[in-house]
């Protein structure tokens, strides 16, 4: 495939599917609960949603201190303060450009503090990993906990023989992609192999690291600021802050998802949140009215702090206070 008509596609798809989405809920909403959907934005408590965006932007903060972990042992010592704006920076691109994030980050950081590009744009690509491992531990433990209401929810409505076809196509998937990957040798395979021998690398970056417990733990720190900023933003609606713990970790892991595969999830975002949250009781006016409350205040605090950071990089970083 055509590499520009490639990254269209990455970009309009999740993007199409977004504004499908909103027009979707939209008409399918009666003027009552449109009314309804209004009057819970108008009642909600704005403060739990402050402490929550509080919270998500100390985890970045968080995260440029760990960012330290990694680069330490390739022999740079960074800015704190660079680290923030550049990951600030990343997110902000990751609105438009699903996945250009990494790449700004590590631009960013060889621009103003010398990290070479491919050494940068590794050790982000280790982070990330690390996200993923963290992102289906969540996921785990969810499934766990809620595993009866989303079993009965299946079955309520999938019919047996689709759940056998699905897993019989899951199991020859899982056979034929080792297979293809040892075998094939076209140029789609190479790219296979070298994303795999990159993933090793990371892991093993990770393992071979002199602070390990260090990392670990301020993972461990980021993913519960995540979560506890999800659960702090649910108080602010008298109908999702009565949700148990296990509601709130699975619906984390479906919005979590929703923001690491579109456009950090414009229109998803939402759609998901009242779609597992009524599999729980929850009205879908306050699914999606709690949803879009969540949204448009992340996205709002990483426009602002991405558009501030482009604007302090080159001031900060001027000759005199690089020395």
């Amino acid at each position: 495939m055509n590499r520009h008509l490639s990254k269209f596609l990455q970009i309009t798809i999740p993007l199409g599917l977004g504004i499908f989405l909103i027009w979707y809920i939209y008409q399918s909403f009666t003027p009552t609960q449109l009314e309804q959907t209004k009057k819970y934005f108008s009642d909600a408590n704005y403060g739990f949603v402050a402490i929550s965006v509080v919270l998500s932007i100390l985890s970045h903060i968080i995260r440029a201190h760990r960012w330290n972990l990694m680069l330490e042992p390739l022999g740079y010592k960074t800015k704190l303060v660079n680290n923030f704006m550049a990951i600030s920076v990343a997110y902000l691109m990751n609105i438009f450009i699903p996945k250009s994030g990494e790449v700004s980050r590590a631009i960013v950081l060889d621009k103003y503090e010398d990290v070479p590009f491919q050494k940068g744009f590794g050790t982000i690509i280790s982070e990330r990993i690390v996200d993923l491992i963290f992102l289906l531990v969540f996921t785990i433990i969810a499934l766990i906990i809620q595993f009866d209401i989303l079993y009965e929810f299946v079955l309520e409505r999938i019919p047996t023989y689709a759940l056998y076809i699905l897993l019989l196509g899951i199991l020859v998937i899982g056979i034929l992609i080792p297979a293809y990957i040892v075998f094939s040798q076209s140029n789609i395979n190479r790219k296979l192999k070298d994303f795999i021998i990159g993933l090793k690398e990371g892991i093993f970056s990770i393992l071979t690291m002199r602070r390990k417990a260090s990392f670990f733990a301020q993972s461990l720190i980021i993913w519960s600021l995540y979560l506890l900023s999800f659960y702090t933003a649910l108080q602010s609606l008298p109908e999702t802050s009565v949700i148990p713990i296990g509601t709130a970790i699975i619906a984390f892991v479906v919005g979590s998802f929703t923001i690491a595969f579109t456009n950090s999830g414009f229109g998803t975002y939402p759609a998901a949140m009242a779609g597992i949250l009524t599999i729980f009781g929850i009205v879908k006016t306050a699914g999606v009215a709690f949803g879009w409350i969540v949204w448009v205040s992340n996205i709002s605090s990483i426009i602002l702090f991405g558009i501030i950071s482009l604007v302090l990089l080159p001031v900060y970083n001027k000759p005199t206070n690089r020395t």
